[in-house]
């Protein structure tokens, strides 16, 4: 009820870019990546814990270990979540290209981050997990939050995408 036809053009144009693109199966791989780094991770801290060889020689140090426990998935989080913001940008600039009109997708944007900012999207909120199968990104959050979301600022896509004239 809020967007245009022209708008809705745009967002679907955008998701049919991921499709196109094949941004599910791309963050999919990413994901897995994350994974294994965090269950590496996670083993080295068991390793650092319980972990000596038969000859007596101590297993991984403890302190490397805790290191491990927490830098590697928060890189590899971040990692992931770089990936899912580029793949956004590229999703914004090819559905552009297919509706013809990155306007369409610009004001459609704009809309629906002031409804985001209007509405507490509950579900959203409450499972944040899920943020990536918005649009835009549905979680309110700080600037430094932002290196954890899925989504780029509504305000950078919108630029990027009224430069494409």
């Amino acid at each position: 009820d809020r967007l245009t036809q022209e708008e809705i053009t745009g967002v679907l144009a955008h998701e049919l870019a991921h499709v196109i693109h094949r941004d599910t199966l791309i963050n999919v791989v990413s994901a897995t990546i994350a994974g294994t780094i965090s269950g590496i991770a996670n083993m080295f801290m068991w390793l650092s814990m319980f972990g000596h060889s038969s000859n007596n020689e101590e297993g991984v140090h403890p302190v490397v270990g805790m290191i491990m426990m927490i830098v590697a998935p928060l890189a590899a989080g971040l990692i992931q979540m770089a990936i899912s913001r580029s793949r956004e940008f590229e999703a914004d600039a090819g559905g552009a290209r297919i509706s013809g009109n990155p306007q369409w997708l610009a004001s459609a944007l704009l809309k629906l981050d002031q409804a985001n900012h209007e509405q507490y999207f509950d579900e959203a909120e409450t499972h944040p997990a899920t943020a990536h199968l918005f649009i835009i990104n549905p979680l309110n959050g700080e600037k430094l939050a932002n290196l954890f979301s899925t989504h780029p600022s509504t305000a950078e896509r919108v630029a990027r995408l009224r430069a494409m004239y």
